[in-house]
């Protein structure tokens, strides 16, 4: 690369960030010409591409970039006293074809219309309105656990591998799509990620490739939770960015699931969340609730709890810092805290439909 061309690069890197702030005023333009414009050209294109592959692509890239990174860094880093200009150069312009990248294949969801404006679903809600659905939710959840020939003490684990999950969500899709034609999308690039111990050791369940396509779901979570992991990959995969839609539509795509075992997944997964959120709000009415739960329920939510606490470690601080900055950086105001905002969204949708 000449020296006149990482210049030019370097220096389009702070233009870039203030362009994007300046389009975060406009959710309708990039709403309208790239996430239901170009995206879904560029996102289908790449699951045709890499989704028959039977393992991560993306891993191994990521990987290979890693090494790739440490190398040149080694090899270089004695310039940081010799020409140390030229070299803080180098790193910016680097910076600024990947920053240019990541929004150009996929980042820009960030910053696309909000989903409850889309769908019109209103964001405030009441406590009235919470405990509500949190009832109707809990009866939900007990029905197909008993349905399902457990008792109710009995932590149920589905009967399924985890590739049987990954079609079962491909057909989650299809029928929420007959319903709601927004959600929509051909073409299926779901998968194990081949570095599953260290997001298990980084604390998540799973993450989207923008590099290929790819979902990648960590293989080591317990059964209960992935399927709903699944469908919230898939639901990045389609252009929805942040992390209380993507929530929010998994949910959408397990909780009416034709199969019972999926459908069980997504109702223990909103009701957590719910749960969660009344606990927040009305001690007194959540002390009344949580007995109301079947033991079995419980069980699973306390399995998931003993699952990360096992792997627990100071590096997992670190990534949710990391984390929780990157998604204030693209327009997720609460970061990591965004995740339980879902809860507004299934208070609106669920007020006049049934669970």
């Amino acid at each position: 690369m000449q020296r006149k061309t990482r210049v030019i690069l370097a220096l389009l890197l702070p233009v870039q960030y203030f362009g994007l702030l300046v389009l975060r005023h406009y959710p309708q333009f990039v709403e309208t010409y790239y996430s239901q414009g170009v995206y879904p050209l560029m996102s289908s294109l790449s699951r045709y591409l890499f989704g028959w592959i039977p393992f991560s692509i993306g891993d191994l890239i990521y990987a290979a970039l890693m090494i790739l990174t440490c190398r040149w860094l080694f090899a270089h880093v004695k310039r940081l006293k010799s020409e140390p200009t030229a070299f803080m150069v180098d790193v910016v312009a680097t910076l600024s074809v990947v920053y240019f990248t990541f929004h150009m294949i996929w980042g820009l969801n960030y910053l696309r219309q909000p989903l409850h404006h889309t769908m019109g679903l209103q964001t405030s809600y009441t406590t009235e309105q919470l405990v509500a659905l949190t009832e109707r939710l809990i009866d939900k959840s007990n029905t197909l656990h008993g349905a399902l020939g457990y008792p109710d003490s009995l932590k149920i684990d589905l009967p399924y591998s985890q590739e049987n999950i990954f079609e079962l969500s491909r057909e989650g899709y299809r029928e929420l799509s007959q319903e709601l034609p927004l959600f929509d999308y051909s073409g299926t690039s779901i998968k194990e990620s081949l570095w599953s111990l260290g997001l298990t050791y980084m604390g998540y369940s799973g993450y989207y490739n923008p590099l290929t396509g790819e979902s990648q779901v960590n293989n080591r979570i317990k059964n209960h939770k992935f399927p709903v992991v699944s469908a919230h990959e898939q639901a990045h995969q389609m252009g929805y960015a942040a992390e209380n839609e993507a929530n929010f539509i998994a949910t959408l795509a397990t909780l009416h699931h034709s199969d019972p075992y999926i459908s069980y997944a997504g109702a223990i997964f909103s009701l957590r969340y719910c749960i969660n959120e009344v606990a927040r709000r009305d001690r007194a009415a959540y002390d009344r609730l949580l007995p109301t739960i079947n033991t079995g329920i419980l069980e699973s939510y306390r399995e998931m709890r003993l699952f990360w606490a096992h792997y627990k470690n100071p590096f997992e601080g670190l990534s949710k810092v990391f984390w929780d900055q990157f998604l204030k950086a693209n327009n997720q105001e609460k970061g990591i805290q965004s995740y339980s905002y879902m809860v507004a969204l299934l208070v609106n949708y669920y007020q006049d439909r049934p669970i």
